[in-house]
């Protein structure tokens, strides 16, 4: 892999707190005034940052959008649809290769699981989540404590307005917010390129620039049965961005680890990396193979195909960014340096000073029985297995008191929990099978059929005859069985004889000790901890910095410039004679073939149109999805990648080469007017 990051500028990236060039995942409580002020000369107002956030969408299967008309019209990427789109797919009307596009609302067609949110309301709790721990607290003790806080603050927020309330700890618990959510589930697919324009360049392309990708997909939102009135709304600059102008991505990223201590940072290295790609790599192995057997097949894995190789190669990245002994020897320094300012401090030192070390001394417990845990969660690779295993847990949750449960059965999280498992989208068994069974395998290849927690699933059988014979004779597949077992309760799933809700049944008290095991020498340790550091950090350095990606909304900046690549430079944008060139250089071959409207009608084009740009942007996965927009909150892109350099991105951000990758507004216009017929939806797009 290509050398990622210039050394001197890694050694600033790594500082924790001065926030130097177009980096950091800003809160919109926190935005970065001081930074726009001195690098650009721009304030943003509290009326544009309310604006940008109601007009900012988060789609709840993973990805970011945006509102783009007063009648609920929603932008996002194909990539993020493209679940949406396998599930509403047919033999008969394949969205996801053929594409879609309603004329009318009428023919506009409602998801079966989409949820989408929209940040109205965001307060500051961290003295009620912190508060509710005592000095006389056990660990233990003080972990339920701040639970049921927790759970108490989501539910209080609910009752009182009616939004979705989502407590997330910020700074590593060093902060603690209630974001409150307006909540969609109507919500119909407008329009979707084929996917063979919209991941155009497939894999071979995938993180990198030059690009020429179509990543965009169309949704409305619906209130009520008509569609959303809505007044906060980005309006469309079908002009674009030019190079060097000051750009915003508002959306959700979903993770970074920029604050992680150092020997977070080694078991990520050591254990976690290398065992989740190994897992990806036998997960695609098993949908390649299934694939193999015939055209229905290969189109119902397709999704799981894509997203496997996506995560492949961006977990990739990151890899290397931690095996380079450089970077690593970088965030220890930091570190360091950090605990030496501390401990130089009595009252910081006595407050703060052994969190690292706490830290430290879980992971050591939690490494010693890891490899072992991870191949017996794998077992249970089964659609069946999951819903099942929420099912048994839910009758059992819902009985006590709202405080005592698990998380993800409170009151406040059962409607969306009843929203997912009633989904109507289709559950392919022959699929299901095929990934039960391949990962049944390995766990038995890795741990034995000896296993105790193996033998309860297999009962004797081969891994092959065991998901043959449960997937032949569960019924969960249908939704009015699922609703029967939730509405029927404990008594009903006690009845059940379905084999997935029997096994469920038989592994939830080892389940129950596992989750009880890990709060009581993990949780109950690492969340004081973590909260030790955050505090220190606030101590030594002030709040002048981002948090760590938590797929909550964010605010970053940046310009539209090119950077240096492989000896030369890559260009801002793209254009679509580049996209023409590119495919006859490939000789319209594979992934690099177009669909054949863009020949048919390439004399319709205005060829220097741009497709995509890049921009300095700090983003990362989560952000797909995300408008681009520009000083006077208009759209003119819409974020779907980043380049390979910016894969290190998780732990260090660099601006010399960290780049986002974003289609240009031209381009979905031009798209939309003269390829795809659709001009009544650029006409609403535009506001004519």
């Amino acid at each position: 892999m290509r050398k990622l990051i210039g050394w001197w500028c890694l050694a600033l990236a790594l500082m924790p707190v001065l926030v130097l060039a177009d980096e950091g995942m800003w809160t919109f409580d926190n935005p970065p005034i001081k930074q726009l002020k001195e690098k650009y000369n721009f304030t943003p107002t509290q009326e544009w940052l309310d604006h940008v956030r109601l007009s900012s969408v988060r789609f709840n299967d993973g990805g970011s959008g945006s509102f783009i008309s007063p009648q609920g019209l929603t932008l996002t990427n194909h990539h993020v649809a493209l679940g949406q789109l396998q599930k509403m797919s047919t033999p008969e009307k394949n969205y996801v290769a053929n594409g879609f596009y309603a004329a009318t609302l009428d023919e506009e067609v409602k998801c079966p699981d989409l949820e989408l949110y929209v940040l109205q309301e965001l307060e500051n709790v961290t003295s009620r989540v912190q508060g509710a721990v005592t000095a006389d607290l056990k660990p233990d003790q003080a972990l339920k404590a701040r639970e049921k806080e927790i759970a108490a603050i989501e539910q209080e927020y609910k009752d009182k307005n009616g939004l979705k309330c989502e407590v997330v700890s910020l700074y590593h618990g060093g902060e603690y917010w209630a974001y409150q959510y307006k909540r969609y589930t109507d919500v119909r697919l407008v329009m979707a390129p084929e996917q063979k324009i919209a991941f155009w360049g497939g894999d071979a392309d995938n993180f990198t620039f030059p690009r020429y990708d179509l990543d965009m997909a169309f949704f409305r939102v619906y209130e009520n049965g008509q569609p959303l009135r809505t007044a906060h709304y980005l309006k469309w600059n079908a002009k674009g961005v030019e190079e060097n102008e000051l750009v915003f991505v508002s959306g959700h990223p979903g993770s970074t680890n920029r604050l992680s201590t150092y020997s977070q940072l080694l078991r990520q290295r050591d254990f976690l990396y290398p065992q989740r790609l190994a897992m990806i790599d036998k997960q695609l192995e098993i949908l390649r193979t299934y694939s193999s057997r015939g055209a229905e097949q290969a189109r119902r894995a397709a999704r799981s195909i894509f997203g496997l190789e996506n995560s492949r190669k961006a977990l990739g990245g990151e890899y290397q960014g931690l095996l380079d002994d450089k970077l690593m020897a970088k965030a220890k320094a930091q570190e360091d340096d950090f605990r030496k300012k501390v401990n130089e401090n009595p009252q910081w030192k006595k407050e703060y000073g052994d969190g690292w070390d706490i830290i430290a001394k879980v992971i050591k417990k939690q490494t010693k029985n890891a490899e072992q845990n991870s191949y017996r969660g794998m077992a249970l690779s089964s659609r069946f297995a999951s819903i099942a295993n929420q099912i048994v847990f839910y009758a059992a949750e819902v009985k006590k008191p709202d405080s005592e449960r698990l998380s993800g059965y409170h009151d406040s999280q059962l409607e969306q929990l009843k929203f997912r498992l009633f989904s109507p989208a289709p559950i392919y068994k022959d699929l299901d099978e095929a990934t039960f069974s391949g990962m049944l395998q390995l766990a038995v290849e890795k741990l034995g059929a000896e296993d105790a927690y193996l033998q309860k699933i297999l009962q004797g059988r081969s891994a092959a005859q065991t998901a043959k014979e449960m997937i032949e004779a569960t019924t969960l597949d249908q939704v009015d069985v699922r609703k029967a077992l939730i509405e029927g309760g404990s008594e009903a799933v006690a009845r059940s004889t379905d084999p997935f809700i029997v096994l469920a049944r038989q592994l939830e008290p080892e389940q129950r000790k596992k989750i009880e095991e890990d709060k009581k020498s993990t949780q109950s340790l690492l969340v004081p901890a973590t909260e030790k550091i955050a505090r220190a950090r606030f101590a030594v350095y002030g709040k002048e910095s981002y948090p760590d990606a938590t797929f909550t909304l964010r605010l970053s900046y940046g310009t539209a410039k090119g950077y240096p690549m492989n000896g030369t430079k890559a260009p801002y944008r793209t254009t679509l004679y580049g996209l023409y060139d590119r495919s006859i250089s490939f000789n319209q071959q594979g992934d690099f073939a177009l669909p054949p409207r863009f020949w048919e009608r390439k004399d319709q084009l205005d060829l220097a149109t741009p497709v995509n740009f890049v921009s300095s942007n700090d983003i990362i996965g989560g952000n797909s999805g995300s408008p681009v927009i520009n000083r006077n909150a208009e759209l003119v892109g819409l974020i779907f990648d980043g380049n390979i350099e910016s894969l290190v991105g998780r732990f260090v951000y660099d601006e010399t080469s960290n780049r986002a990758v974003a289609v240009h507004s031209a381009f979905m216009i031009e798209a939309l007017r003269k390829l795809y017929d659709a001009g009544k939806l650029a006409a609403e797009i535009l506001g004519e």
